[in-house]
């Protein structure tokens, strides 16, 4: 940690907790940022949520906790007769403040949360079917339902949109990937954004993006270049909440204590992390929150093979790492090819800049090239035509029906790669135990990516579905009650976006919308208490 003097301190917690207002400053004032080694004491500021990750998931949620309200609008009607029914139900009411599963039941779609099936369905009405129908929803600032809370997140708002490779068209239509209350075509319009298709480019998404949290007006709960160490569950005794902390390394006998022993009770989130100041320097911080909210994506840490020598320095994981190797003319004038490992979208995008740079490809792949799961076979032809013509590679340009392994493009389904050696070379296997030997200028392993939790106790193995394995979108994603996206398996830590398992920006507001509905519950629930002098809780009121 290299901070110095406690001008720099103050103004980083200020940056983190103004926009509570001046009946708060003096409790922050006395809330210092700490040192991972101190261990603080109960008068510092505890916020009703932090949320882990400023991508769309993230803005999508501060949208809502700042209290704007979705309401059916007056002029609309659903195309699903049912669902318009329930609606009407409840005119009145927001759709936060009405009873989401008796909503969403009878819906289907591309999510296995129901919620984000009929979140969706409001906003894109029978999206799937190739429709364009208007959200049915308009929406409404409540300031009186909004809950204190900061965002937190390693760049500018937008999240891995701002890192990807800017050369390639989305998967989802610009309608699809944009926020609620803010027509993408529309802010393209007035940027005077020459858009040339209904697909954009992620570079349009991620300024996109940006500009939403501004013109919201969620700037002020927003905190970029911040980097999180450790999220953790504080315990204390329940006969002497005012002065004993301890915190998550305790085990679980701890809490079922013997007659006459003090036993202890689960208090709130412990974040600690440190802020990349201008001159590169770390300021550290610690706040406590009621609430943990990880809206992280999934792009954390690419996937990897396991295999020998794969940490070779011409072995990449990324499309920018290949963009960038293309652009300095490192593969100009090699006579050996592209070794691209993958079948999945963002291979194939590989695939299409390399073709497009005239660098041969060799690709290799698991799967049979008729395997109805490839992500191929779920794309119209029409829509997607650049990926139906790797598809139409991949089928027709395979090993075994052109030998001459220097041609633009050749294929290896139904290989897995063994190893890489020094010399640049790469065995495979095929499915019948076969193995090849091929030389490559330099190889992308494009295989999927996973969430770095590296944060939470046991790297957040405990929460998914499959208890001690790592949380990952498909096989296993963090498991979470489906109407309030709270973790089952840990109270008040909330999780949303591909964590959960949705990957389109289209699912991931059902996410948001779960959260806040329950969340505002809970805040009523506690002012309830409050008013009767029952309680007041840690939190911010």
């Amino acid at each position: 940690r290299t901070y110095s003097g406690t001008e720099t301190e103050g103004q980083l917690l200020n940056s983190f907790v103004q926009y509570f207002g001046d009946s708060l400053g003096r409790k922050i004032k006395r809330m210092p940022l700490i040192e991972e080694t101190v261990l603080p004491g109960d008068s510092l500021l505890t916020l009703p949520v932090v949320i882990i990750g400023n991508g769309p998931s993230g803005i999508c949620l501060s949208y809502l906790l700042s209290g704007y309200r979705p309401y059916l609008s007056p002029e609309a009607i659903h195309p699903n007769p049912i669902l318009h029914t329930k609606l009407e139900e409840a005119r009145h009411l927001s759709i936060v403040d009405q009873d989401l599963e008796y909503l969403s039941e009878g819906l289907e779609g591309r999510s296995s949360n129901p919620v984000a099936v009929l979140f969706d369905t409001l906003l894109h009405p029978d999206a799937d079917f190739g429709y364009d129908y208007p959200p049915v929803l308009h929406w409404k600032l409540e300031q009186h339902h909004y809950i204190p809370h900061i965002v937190l997140g390693k760049g500018p708002p937008g999240g891995a949109w701002h890192s990807m490779e800017g050369s390639m068209l989305t998967i989802s239509f610009g309608d699809w990937m944009e926020l609620p209350g803010l027509s993408f075509k529309e802010w393209a319009a007035s940027k005077r954004r020459n858009i040339k298709s209904d697909r954009v480019m992620p570079e349009e998404i991620a300024c996109y993006y940006k500009h939403y949290v501004k013109v919201m007006g969620l700037q002020k709960n927003f905190r970029d270049n911040v980097y999180i160490t450790s999220v953790s569950r504080l315990y204390r005794e329940k006969d002497d909440e005012g002065r004993s902390h301890q915190n998550e390394d305790i085990s679980t006998q701890h809490l079922e204590m013997e007659d006459g022993q003090k036993s202890l009770i689960k208090r709130n989130w412990e974040v600690r992390g440190y802020q990349r100041a201008t001159d590169g320097s770390h300021v550290p911080f610690c706040l406590f929150a009621e609430n943990v909210a990880l809206a992280t994506g999934t792009f954390d840490s690419p996937g990897r093979l396991q295999v020998e020598g794969e940490d070779f320095p011409f072995v990449l994981h990324s499309m920018s790492d290949f963009g960038a190797a293309i652009s300095k003319g490192k593969l100009r004038g090699k006579a050996d090819p592209v070794l691209i490992v993958g079948a999945g979208l963002t291979a194939a995008d590989a695939v299409l800049c390399a073709y497009n740079n005239n660098i041969p490809v060799v690709h290799v792949f698991r799967r049979r090239v008729t395997d109805t799961s490839l992500i191929f076979k779920q794309l119209p032809k029409k829509l997607y035509p650049e990926y139906h013509k790797v598809y139409h590679m991949m089928c027709t340009q395979s090993h075994t029906v052109d030998s001459n392994q220097h041609s633009a493009y050749t294929s290896f389904p139904e290989h897995n790669v063994l190893s890489f050696k020094p010399e640049m070379k790469c065995v495979l296997q095929s499915a019948s135990g076969l193995k090849k030997i091929l030389k490559f200028s330099v190889a992308l392993v494009l295989i999927g990516s996973h969430p770095n939790l590296f944060f939470l106790k046991d790297q957040g193995h405990s929460i998914g579905h499959h208890s001690n394995q790592p949380i990952t979108c498909k096989g296993n994603p963090i498991e979470i009650d489906p109407y309030t996206y709270e973790c089952t398996k840990e109270a008040n830590l909330f999780a949303l976006g591909p964590l959960v398992g949705d990957n389109f920006v289209r699912f991931l507001k059902g996410g948001a919308l779960g959260i806040a509905r329950c969340l505002a519950i809970r805040q009523k629930k506690k002012h309830e208490l409050i008013e009767s002098g029952d309680g007041g809780g840690d939190g911010v009121p």
